[in-house]
């Protein structure tokens, strides 16, 4: 198992008041993404343990990327990854922000 930390400054906290979010399941070759509100508004941290060895790249490529669409300020963000593709991986952190950001009416 490899396990990647990538950190990341933002321009602002991540939208909503929502704490915690997870989404996805890592079976199926799926992944399965915790994200919390548990650091300073301007900085975002992702923390990646995937069995895919030699993808640190793509990795870091990927999360940049969420980072300049989302602007996901003080979210701590940890990736339990199941071989999951690229595309996949986005929509999982989307869905995580998407779901901080829904309201509890």
């Amino acid at each position: 198992m490899e396990t990647l930390k990538i950190h990341h400054t933002s321009l602002g906290p991540a939208a909503g008041t929502i704490g915690s979010a997870l989404v996805g399941v890592v079976a199926s070759g799926n992944l399965e993404v915790l994200l919390e509100r548990t650091i300073a508004d301007t900085e975002c941290t992702v923390e990646i343990a995937t069995p895919v060895h030699g993808y640190d790249d793509v990795w870091k490529a990927v999360v940049a990327d969420f980072v300049e669409r989302t602007s996901p300020g003080g979210l701590r963000i940890s990736i339990n990854d199941g071989g999951a593709r690229p595309d996949t991986v986005m929509l999982r952190l989307l869905q995580g922000v998407r779901t901080m950001e829904a309201s509890h009416e």
